[in-house]
């Protein structure tokens, strides 16, 4: 298994750019990236108990409509029964 890895964003780039990027509602640049990069960071952050994951506790993530259904039925089903 390969090591999760980040690139570092340094604005739209002339062809083949595998991130796009966009605009958030603040007028703050914003990046898209395949979740295969970000979920292992966040779990290992979520298990470590890191700080800095606070500073973004309040901020609003876009996810697929499919991967939304898919985490209501999980959260559905992953209740403990009675």
């Amino acid at each position: 298994m390969h090591a999760p890895h980040l690139r570092v964003y340094r604005g739209p780039q002339e062809s083949g750019a595998s991130v796009a990027a966009a605009q958030c509602e603040e007028n703050r640049p914003a990046i898209t990236v395949p979740l295969v990069e970000v979920l292992p960071l966040l779990s290992d952050a979520v298990q470590s108990q890191r700080t800095w994951l606070r500073d973004f506790q309040d901020d609003e993530i876009t996810i697929s409509m499919d991967l939304y259904e898919v985490l209501l039925a999980y959260q559905h089903y992953r209740r403990p029964s009675a």
